[in-house]
């Protein structure tokens, strides 16, 4: 009897959150202060909350198209039936840019940490760096799955551990006047909100896994629901406090600074050091997102490869792994070469894609299924009005994006 109900017995919703939450979690973290620095704590926090509500609620609607199709159907697949060839197309090459994009962007992190943290060891220059970091990565995606596996296991475990750390030791040395920013009169906040969002939808990037969960409870709604709920809550509250914790010890002001050197993970870190006279703090800081950079830049390009392994067909010997490892790693290791300072630019870019598939494209399917589909065995809520919600979220974010970059809204720096 005990043998029987081991293996009928349901998956627990935490082991569902975590999958979440282990997925939107990241190195992409590190840009969320920068990017907000001009709408500052108080305007981030209403942007991070308007973000994850939009972004939970196009995952809801995924669910609830998932759940009239077989186990295992994919996205392409779904919304290939439901929009049609052409938006399955866009969505394709969507999430293709979103993984190539990413890929750079962990490089450039790389690469930035690297010349940082190792200037007084050896002296190199920052494409060079990621040139070595990209490889080193390549080598472990090309030699097989289970070796990242066992690889993000230690380091997601490492990076738990340096977080906690790291994050209780500068939670004391939060200054109220620098996080509230009261030291600086007639600041201006409003005008630089709508450049921030697209940068923090990528911090909520997690769609991708909603299959595999429907998959995981076999079909029951309320348990993927749940898992979505918590996980994408544990994401915002660790979101939160991060800000807490840098926006509170480094000034606003010292962010321009930051931004004027490239903008990069080793940027931030640099200015951390400075505001802070804790050396096990900006030691534990620095193994956090040595672990958090190395753990994204696996688990991205290993989706990434095998992408791309299944669209070219390459096979899973040593020869196909090999073609799969160089389509996946040259492009994005050449323009880390060519523009070494481009993370938060390729964040920025990450998110106007993922606007299509993570918000524009869910909120189609869900329209289009209702239509099809009379009966529910579960219904994201809020009805046409919420469909109208995300994908207006959705349009704001992209033209955002394309406004900032014609220099067409305020951006602080």
């Amino acid at each position: 009897m005990s043998e029987v109900t081991s293996i009928t017995k349901r998956p627990s919703i935490l082991g569902g959150a975590m999958i979440i939450a282990g997925t939107a979690v990241g190195a992409g973290m590190f840009s969320i202060p920068i990017v907000t620095s001009g709408v500052w704590f108080t305007g981030s926090i209403f942007l991070l909350i308007y973000t994850w509500f939009c972004l939970f609620m196009s995952g809801l609607m995924i669910l609830e198209v998932n759940l009239h199709y077989p186990l295992g159907s994919s996205f392409h697949t779904i919304t290939k039936d439901l929009l049609g060839k052409g938006w399955s197309t866009i969505n394709g090459l969507s999430i293709a840019f979103v993984l190539y994009i990413l890929t750079y962007a962990y490089i450039s992190a790389g690469s930035s940490i690297i010349v940082q943290n190792f200037a007084e060891v050896i002296s190199v220059p920052q494409a060079i760096a990621g040139l070595v970091f990209a490889l080193i990565v390549a080598f472990f995606v090309w030699l097989s799955t289970r070796a990242v596996d066992r690889l993000s296991t230690i380091l997601i475990g490492g990076m738990v551990i340096a977080f906690v750390l790291a994050i209780g030791g500068l939670f004391t040395e939060v200054k109220m006047p620098v996080l509230f920013n009261t030291n600086e009169s007639n600041a201006s906040y409003l005008p630089y909100a709508l450049a921030a969002l697209p940068y923090l939808l990528t911090s909520f990037g997690y769609h991708g896994n909603i299959p595999g969960l429907v998959t995981y409870y076999r079909k029951d709604g309320k348990a993927v629901m749940k898992s979505l709920l918590i996980g994408t809550l544990i994401s915002l509250a660790i979101y939160i406090l991060w800000q807490f914790v840098v926006q509170g010890n480094i000034p606003r002001e010292g962010f321009k600074q930051v931004i004027a050197d490239g903008g990069n993970i080793g940027n931030l870190l640099a200015q951390m050091r400075s505001t802070t006279a804790n050396a096990s703090v900006s030691m534990l800081l620095d193994l956090f997102s040595y672990m958090a950079l190395a753990s994204s830049f696996l688990g991205v390009s290993l989706g990434l490869f095998d992408y791309l392994a299944d669209f070219f067909k390459f096979s899973n010997t040593g020869s196909g792994r090999l073609k799969s490892a160089l389509v996946t790693f040259i492009p994005p290791t050449i323009l880390a070469i060519i523009f070494p300072d481009g993370f938060l630019y390729a964040i920025g870019f990450a998110g106007l894609a993922a606007t299509i598939w993570a918000a524009i494209i869910p909120a189609l399917m869900a329209k289009a299924s209702r239509e099809r589909n009379q009966s529910q065995s579960f219904k994201a809520p809020g009805g046409i009005f919420m469909i109208g919600f995300v994908i207006l979220f959705g349009v704001i974010n992209a033209s955002a994006h394309i406004l900032a970059n014609f220099n067409l809204l305020p951006i602080y720096r």
